[in-house]
């Protein structure tokens, strides 16, 4: 594709935003004026939106990793390949005997059809992430304990872009992007044949953002559904964002499903803070509003919260591009705990308390970033760890696995998306454009018990 092709995709974008708000356009090149730190932490920068007549389209093309090529671990931290030769990996979940769930899904392909689509659907292939869906569960298993996964098989097929996945007891619960599975599981198998139940229909329709995450409560009874909107900024009418932009409660006798918290674009990582046992999530706010704009953030998740979608953003910062407003709505809503940067793309969410880390880094939130595209310079494409104390975020994120993005910022390795510990307490993280899982761990551990084969 030429660069007069991407600039004529970008200007479509554009004259399809043109007339939804009252910001004022110009036409010129537009960069971040702040750093991406600016935007990071308890008390980020919200300057001024700053949306372009030409939106900032601004991307990597995909590298895969090659001759032995991997992410760069801080230090004090090894990294290794957990399993290679995956078919766009984006999800995890570590079962009770060790084996690792690995997501192998993508988009339904089912957003609504417009130009300004068509032109998202060209820019996901330039960047690696137009593939078909696989639609399948991998189990992966380290049978020897050298943290790499000599076995694998494929433990569930023929799903609809899986995501979420949680054991309770001897059932294991599948969101896809527009309902969820229960399954019976017994310890050690490798393939699930049986047939699943269907739990509860989702939302899906356009499915704009498709992934469905879910979060088994600590007592077992219920599970905590992630459901992204379908839309940006709702351009597509709040009549398409029904039971959208939200976190949901299932009760898994009764098959109820109730909202928990509103106003949250695009909701994926879920996870139970160990001290205060507060519900956490990490969420992608909006775009097309400038470089700085808006922080993606971690939040605390308050029972029957909104947080600003689509009407405002961080709080009662309204956006001027949705109408009809709701500034009754916008009065109630609250900021979130703490922003990730803007256009960071944060999904993935583990917190450290079972790690092996070193002490550095164990209390706090491993948060993976998957990278901007609506950014210029680019944001993401990295790992961090968000530090706590007493139960909250206390100082700036620290990287815990960067190199995905090359030097130049005109290439990827690969993108970093689904979380989780394994059964020794490293970290392990899903790359769905290096079509590889990444096993993180404590160097010393390494040094005093290599692996007997670590090229297998």
């Amino acid at each position: 594709m030429t660069r007069t092709s991407r600039y004529l995709m970008g200007l479509g974008i554009a004259l399809m935003i043109v007339g939804a708000g009252t910001y004022k356009f110009v036409l010129r090149p537009e960069y971040a004026q702040l750093p991406v730190s600016a935007g990071t932490g308890l008390h980020p920068k919200l300057p001024p939106p700053n949306a372009t007549l030409m939106p900032t389209v601004n991307i990597a093309r995909p590298l895969g990793w090659k001759n032995g090529e991997m992410p760069h671990a801080s230090e004090g931290l090894s990294v290794k390949a957990f399993a290679t030769g995956l078919n766009h990996p984006r999800w995890l979940y570590s079962l009770p005997n060790g084996d690792v769930l690995v997501a192998e899904t993508n988009s339904p392909g089912t957003d609504v059809t417009s130009f300004k689509n068509r032109v998202a659907h060209a820019i996901q292939g330039l960047v690696g992430a137009d593939v078909p869906s696989p639609n399948r569960i991998i189990l992966l298993r380290d049978a020897d304990g050298d943290g790499i996964a000599e076995e694998r098989s494929v433990f569930l097929d023929h799903l609809s872009s899986p995501f979420g996945m949680a054991l309770i007891a001897n059932t294991l619960y599948v969101a896809n992007a527009d309902s969820i599975l229960s399954f019976p599981y017994q310890t050690g198998q490798k393939v699930i044949t049986a047939p699943g139940e269907k739990m509860v229909d989702l939302p899906s329709g356009y499915n704009h953002h498709w992934t469905k995450n879910i979060l088994a409560s600590p007592d077992g009874l219920s599970l905590y559904v992630t459901i992204g909107s379908n839309s940006n900024v709702a351009e597509n009418g709040l009549h398409v964002e029904e039971g959208r932009a939200r976190i949901d409660k299932l009760d898994l006798a009764t098959k109820t499903l109730t909202p928990f918290a509103t106003g949250m674009r695009n909701p994926n990582g879920l996870a139970w803070e160990p001290q205060s046992g507060a519900l956490w999530a990490a969420v992608n706010e909006r775009d097309e509003i400038g470089s700085d704009l808006v922080p993606d953030y971690l939040t605390s998740v308050k029972e029957g919260a909104f947080y600003g979608w689509p009407f405002s953003y961080y709080g009662g910062h309204v956006d001027s591009r949705v109408t009809p407003q709701n500034p009754a709505l916008v009065a109630t809503a609250i900021a979130p705990d703490y922003a990730l940067g803007p256009h960071t793309a944060s999904l993935g969410l583990v917190f450290a308390q079972d790690s092996t880390l070193p002490a550095a880094w164990r209390n706090g939130a491993f948060i993976a970033q998957h990278g901007s595209w609506n950014r210029r310079p680019k944001s993401g494409y990295k790992v961090i760890f968000v530090p706590f104390q007493n139960g909250r975020p206390s100082g700036a994120p620290v990287d815990v696995l960067t190199g995905f993005l090359t030097p130049d910022e005109d290439h990827v390795h690969g993108r970093p998306v689904g979380l989780a510990l394994d059964q020794t307490g490293a970290l392990l993280v899903a790359d769905d454009v290096g079509n590889a899982v990444w096993r993180v761990s404590d160097t010393q551990l390494e040094e005093a018990f290599p692996a007997d084969d670590a090229t297998k």
